[in-house]
Order: C-alpha cells, then structure tokens, then sequence
C-alpha cells in the first residue's frame, strides 16, 4: 500500500532568501581578490566590484578561472539587487565553461529574486543535474520556485532534501516549519 501524503505550506510564506555559492579563484591576483572580497563581507560594493571588472579586464587567467570570476562579480551585482547585470555575468561565465554548476545555481537565485520562477526552476534544475559543488543551496532555491509556480509537494521535498544534505542549516529548518504533512491514506 503505497503511503500517500498531503502536505500544505503556510499561506504566510516567509520572504524567501536565496543562497548563493562564490567560486575559488586559484592564485593572488585581482582574480583570487574578487573571490575574496565576494566570499568575505565587504564595506564598498563599487570597489569590490571595481576589484572583480578590474581581473577581468587586467588579469590573464585561464577559462576556469575566468569564468569563476564572472559569477563571483555576478553575486556581487547580485547582493545589490543589480539583477540583470548579475545575468549577463553567469551567461558570460557559462559561455567559458557550460558545465559550471554554481553559475546555474545562481543564475536560479538571480531569477527568483526578478520573479522569473519558471526560469529559475530551469536553472536550478541544469545545477542539481550538475551536482554542483553547493547542492544544498540548488534544493533549497529550487523549493523556493517550486513554491511560487505552485508545486508545494515538490518544494517540501527540496527543503528536506536541503536539510538531509547540510544538517542543522537554519534556512531550510525555517522554511519547514510552514508545511504541514498529513496522512491522507
């Protein structure tokens, strides 16, 4: 007898906050600055920014790298709500390396935050597909989406599915209190 489930998030969603994921940059040029400045917190957005345009301009870096410096001035952009230009630096970076699980990631966050839900369960789906290195993060905004286009059932299984993957992460643990489960068999 297959257990059926009914499970129902809160009418009161809270205001969703996305997680994102910086990318090492290897080395300590501006490139291995911008990863710092992104990962740590940062008293000037423009100079953090200036930091991250300035590698990408200035620095002779391989396409990896490349690439992790564009979605790490991408989060950057991101953080202060300059969503399209947060856009256009994870199509950039995906353009370099089509593989890079993380860029989808937040390409995915970037469209949750623009309200574009089908478009970040696309995303965020490319990144779960790609094990990206922050799996945890992908479950978690993907339950987010899932949420908004109507999906509660596949969206309480993406917090679990966040939690199972990074225990005790407040985020997700908050987010599960709204649901409720019930056994409809």
């Amino acid at each position: 007898m297959k257990l059926k489930l009914m499970i129902a998030a809160a009418a009161t969603a809270l205001a969703a906050e996305t997680a994102t994921a910086q990318v090492f940059v290897i080395g300590k040029g501006l490139g291995g600055e911008c990863y710092q400045k992104t990962k740590n917190k940062y008293s000037s957005f423009r100079a953090a920014d200036e930091v991250c345009t300035r590698a990408l301009r200035e620095q002779a870096m391989n396409r990896e790298n490349r690439a992790a410096t564009y979605v790490n001035r991408g989060v950057l952009r991101m953080r202060e709500g300059r969503y399209d230009d947060a856009l256009a630096d994870y199509a950039k970076a995906l353009e370099l390396k089509p593989e890079m699980g993380a860029a989808y990631l937040n390409q995915g966050a970037a469209h949750i935050y623009r309200h574009d839900f089908d478009l970040a369960l696309a995303s965020l789906n490319r990144a779960i597909d790609l094990d990206s290195p922050d799996l945890f993060a992908a479950h978690y905004n993907r339950a987010i989406a899932r949420e908004h286009t109507g999906d509660v059932p596949g969206a309480y299984d993406d917090f679990v599915t966040a939690l199972e993957l990074k225990p005790g992460w407040a985020l997700a643990e908050r987010q599960l209190t709204r649901f409720s489960v019930e056994d409809v068999s």
